[in-house]
């Protein structure tokens, strides 16, 4: 079951064009295609805004005391989370869910502040505030219940987080739409049941009330990618309005 959670209330729209959709819809593949048309209108660049879970993983491990070992040991304790929401995690597996979403949360910041600067930005996944889990890129601590005051500390914050990030819809977010046999064909290394539970769950995200643009991710990608910049470019033409 997934669990729902409330978003604050939108702020402006940035000027972000957003991807999402589940692994093997394309969405890499059409956030570079767009990158490299729209920079040749003004200045554009991609962002992941994902986990990163890598990038944590790394940072464990290269502490001293916690080792290689156990920092994978951690990340895959933290991954476990998704498949049994209603045990409560401890205490080392919360902070490293926290310190992936405050990445996350980094990454967003860094996002504003380019898009204030006047750059057009493109994003590979966007964070959401309606359904919990970073199957979803929302907050992961909230699909669990219980745990001491400092699980519970950490999982009020890690929402707030994705409350504020969502707070702030994209100018238009293309949605990727795909079946799990064409996605797991191109994704053979993922679970099966986690393209499954994407492909359930994404298509009804409204991400705050943001535009969005529903494609068809088994089409050819020049088509895809003339139908994005197509909105792209009304979108843009609105917001200068």
């Amino acid at each position: 079951m997934s669990h729902k959670i409330i978003p604050a209330a939108p702020h402006s729209t940035v000027r972000v064009i957003a991807i999402t959709g589940c692994d093997g819809s394309g969405k890499s593949t059409l956030a570079t295609s767009l990158v490299n048309h729209l920079s040749q209108q003004e200045p554009t660049e991609l962002l992941y805004l994902g986990q990163s879970s890598g990038r944590i993983g790394e940072w464990i491990s290269s502490l001293p005391i916690i080792g290689a070992s156990f920092g994978r040991y951690l990340l895959k304790k933290s991954d476990t989370v998704h498949e049994k929401p209603s045990t409560p995690p401890g205490n080392a597996t919360s902070l490293v869910i926290f310190l992936l979403s405050c990445w996350r949360a980094y990454k967003f910041r860094r996002m504003l502040k380019k898009s204030r600067q006047g750059k057009l930005l493109v994003t590979d996944r966007y964070p959401q505030a309606e359904v919990a889990g970073f199957r979803f890129d929302g907050p992961q601590l909230a699909k669990t219940v219980g745990g001491n005051q400092w699980v519970c500390w950490l999982r009020n914050n890690e929402q707030k987080l994705y409350q504020w990030m969502a707070s702030y819809p994209p100018l238009l977010l293309i949605r990727l739409d795909i079946d799990e046999q064409t996605a797991f064909s191109r994704k053979p290394d993922h679970k099966l049941s986690a393209l499954r539970e994407k492909i359930a769950v994404i298509p009804n995200l409204t991400f705050n009330g943001a535009q969005i643009l529903d494609l068809n991710g088994r089409e050819p990608a020049n088509k895809i990618l003339d139908e994005s910049l197509q909105a792209i470019q009304i979108s843009l033409t609105s917001s200068k309005r």
